[in-house]
């Protein structure tokens, strides 16, 4: 008998994932769009299977604004373990050395002093990043290291929250593209011991924080008790990633012509830069930008149902 398909529902909005500890990224995103039975879905920054925390997930319109999250500052909380280095740069990678640590307060605060600010970081082997259209994770399994350009990035808080035995537990905010444990790891190059990222936990991804996430746990509750319309509570509005932007309400007939691709003048516009636009109702219709001419010119806009 052939399997009658499942019809997914329109979903529009962002839903602020807890992801759990050994699922990737895209693990989560597949099991929480089965759960809400979404059309349309994606993730906006990938976590290591080890890392758990703030995950945003968007979903039809949503999807739209996803690589402005994906350009958005991040926090972490990570255990940082001294002394032993690994293949990954993480727990999940096979030992490569083991040395003595023998720190002083001091020693752990001038190297943590070196890191804030801007910084440049070697990409790490087992990372999304590709070469010659390969994953480097892929070449690094089958034993290659090819040479990576370092990056500039911007490590605006790294703040020592504990130091328990050879284990540091670190608070960081950063810029995106910023890889903990390459920071982890050239900590304990630093400190002439080494270390590894222990445990990892995503507190903040742009405007999102720990405060708004859902566990997979209540998603899947919500599920089995009332269905996948039920997951419709955890769901943010389509605009939600955007809140610190500058916003411009446009009148109904600005819009009007805004929603049909052409620029239109708004009191009170910016001179430059990206903007959320509402209609005179208040209503998200999509993001613009201020034109050379001082004219508000659309860049996405909002399926109108």
């Amino acid at each position: 008998m052939a399997q009658v398909k499942r019809v997914r529902r329109q979903v529009n909005g962002v839903l602020v994932l807890d992801k759990p500890r050994g699922m990737s990224s895209n693990q989560a995103l597949q099991k929480v769009r089965w759960l809400l039975n979404a059309e349309k879905a994606g993730h906006t920054g990938s976590l290591d299977p080890l890392a758990t925390g703030v995950l945003p997930l968007c979903f039809g319109e949503a999807t739209k604004f996803s690589q402005y999250l994906l350009d958005a500052d991040k926090g972490y909380e990570t255990l940082a373990q001294l002394g032993v280095t690994t293949t990954t740069g993480d727990a999940e990678g096979e030992v490569l050395e083991r040395r003595p640590v023998a720190l002083t307060a001091e020693q752990i605060e001038a190297a943590l002093q070196g890191f804030r600010g801007p910084i440049q970081q070697i990409p790490p082997m087992y990372s999304a990043l590709k070469k010659d259209g390969q994953p480097l994770y892929k070449l690094a399994r089958a034993g290659e290291v090819v040479e990576r350009e370092a990056r500039s990035v911007t490590i605006a808080r790294l703040e020592l929250l504990a130091w328990q035995g050879e284990q540091l537990r670190l608070a960081v905010d950063c810029s995106k593209g910023t890889y903990i444990r390459t920071l982890v790891e050239d900590l304990g190059q630093q400190l002439g011991c080494g270390a590894h990222v222990a445990e990892l936990r995503r507190t903040q991804a742009g405007p999102f924080s720990l405060a708004q996430a859902v566990s997979l746990e209540a998603l899947e509750a919500a599920h089995a008790e009332s269905g996948s319309e039920a997951l419709d509570a955890f769901l943010l509005p389509v605009e939600s990633g955007l809140q610190h932007w500058p916003l411009v309400e446009l009148s109904a007939h600005s819009a009007y012509y805004w929603l049909h691709g052409q620029p239109v003048r708004a009191p009170g516009t910016p001179t430059f830069g990206l903007l959320r636009v509402v209609d005179e109702q208040g209503r998200f219709i999509g993001i613009g930008e201020v034109s050379d001419d001082g004219r508000l010119a659309p860049r996405r806009l909002i399926r109108s149902e």
